[in-house]
């Protein structure tokens, strides 16, 4: 919903109220009954009105809190990356917080024997397969 409209909802909510409180008392005046008033469908048109521009001030209201809530967390994400600097200006700081530096990779005392393995499991597919090309022919 558009967060400059909310004004115009507002009005809108306003009047559709005093148009309620107005339609209600004529009601009255004419000596209708409460189960005919409930009835009235102009009484629940103007209701609905009213409930619909509840729900879009409802939708302006959270629409503006997750605006605020998002200028907070930029705020916040700046001013930590100014006291970064800072810190590293001072010379307390040597890298940023943010990057992470890569794990080295762990050597294996059996890293050699593994290659010969897979080069015979590679030998042994190959030798049956050989062996069917000989029994076909």
């Amino acid at each position: 919903m558009n967060l400059r409209a909310r004004v115009y909802v507002e009005k809108q909510k306003k009047d559709g109220e005093s148009k309620l409180k107005a339609r209600f008392s004529l009601l009255k005046e004419k000596g209708v009954g409460p189960e005919m008033i409930r009835k009235d469908a102009t009484m629940r048109r103007i209701k609905a009105e009213i409930r619909k521009a509840n729900e879009r001030l409802a939708s302006i209201a959270a629409q503006e809190k997750l605006n605020q809530e998002r200028v907070q967390a930029k705020e916040q994400k700046l001013a930590a990356k100014k006291a970064e600097r800072e810190a590293a200006i001072k010379g307390t700081v040597e890298e940023p917080a943010g990057k992470k530096e890569k794990k080295g990779k762990k050597e294996k005392s059996g890293k050699e024997a593994k290659p010969e393995k897979k080069k015979e499991k590679k030998e042994k597919k190959a030798a049956p397969a050989a062996e069917n090309k000989e029994e076909n022919k």
